[in-house]
């Protein structure tokens, strides 16, 4: 919603290239949100935005946006360009392949929202070392997206979508115990409360509840700053399969800093975002 604001205050030939946020205070889904903008400046090339959500008069979430000029850049045969490519499946060595355009098998409880994920897989799942572990997971949003909407509902979606499963990654690739019992209570659960938490487990690729038994747990976890860079704002098509990857380079002192890598179905890489989180 801030970066739906701060791009209603820019001319339509301008696209959002990066924004950088900060969570300060937690929101109320109850109250309404008031979304002040601030023009910062507006160039020929680039204008920039910083947008304030309040609630109860007090500043809950800030960003600061910057948009460039479509083809501002100049003629593509005159830049200079490079992109990574989308990884590949690390079995086979082939290319990844998205879920089915009709896919609709996902488990009860992810099945709400409106973005629509597919399951999650841990690379180097065996390694001692967090940092050489990634998560990848195929996400895109549910239905269509209105052509009213035009380029920029596909950028605002985008954006909501990034922070989805991206505050977990530290926990994931360390494996902590997530759940508010121990793991030695699971047999203390109704049937269908236990059959719940294995199939969450399993659907963020994290396997066999009873190998959690010698782990860590957490405490709950919020974002503290989220930073996006869309590289391809043209080639977003946030109602298609989105392949993302996350990794961790470092985690300490109650916090960790996560980045993320987006590519499109066609394995261009169109966003990169980096979070940084606090255990609470």
């Amino acid at each position: 919603m801030s970066l739906s604001s701060a791009s209603l205050t820019v001319p339509d030939d301008f696209l959002v290239h990066s924004c950088h946020c900060y969570f300060l205070l937690a929101g109320s889904g109850d109250l309404p949100i008031l979304f002040h903008v601030e023009k910062v400046r507006d160039g020929r090339s680039f204008a920039t935005r910083t947008v304030q959500a309040r609630q109860r008069g007090k500043c809950i979430f800030t960003v600061t946006a910057s948009f460039a000029k479509r083809g501002s850049g100049g003629k593509v045969e005159n830049q200079v360009r490079h992109a990574q490519p989308m990884p590949v499946d690390s079995s086979t060595g082939k290319k990844l392949e998205p879920p089915p355009d009709d896919f609709d098998s996902e488990p009860e409880f992810a099945a709400t929202g409106p973005f629509q994920n597919f399951r999650i897989d841990i690379t180097n799942r065996d390694s001692p070392h967090a940092h050489e572990k990634k998560t990848r997971q195929w996400v895109r949003a549910r239905g269509k997206i209105s052509e009213a909407g035009g380029r920029r509902a596909h950028l605002n979606a985008l954006a909501y979508i990034s922070d989805s499963y991206f505050i977990g990654t530290i926990s994931r690739i360390h494996r902590l115990w997530r759940f508010p019992f121990p793991v030695s209570d699971m047999d203390k659960l109704s049937p269908e409360t236990r059959e719940h938490v294995k199939a969450l487990n399993d659907w963020e690729g994290l396997g066999d509840v009873r190998s959690f038994e010698d782990r860590p747990e957490i405490g709950m976890m919020v974002s503290l700053d989220h930073t996006i860079y869309f590289h391809e704002p043209e080639k977003v098509k946030a109602d298609e399969w989105m392949f993302t990857e996350m990794e961790s380079p470092w985690a300490g002192d109650g916090r960790g800093v996560v980045y993320q890598k987006i590519f499109s179905r066609d394995g261009t890489l169109i966003a990169t975002c980096i979070q940084e989180v606090s255990n609470a």
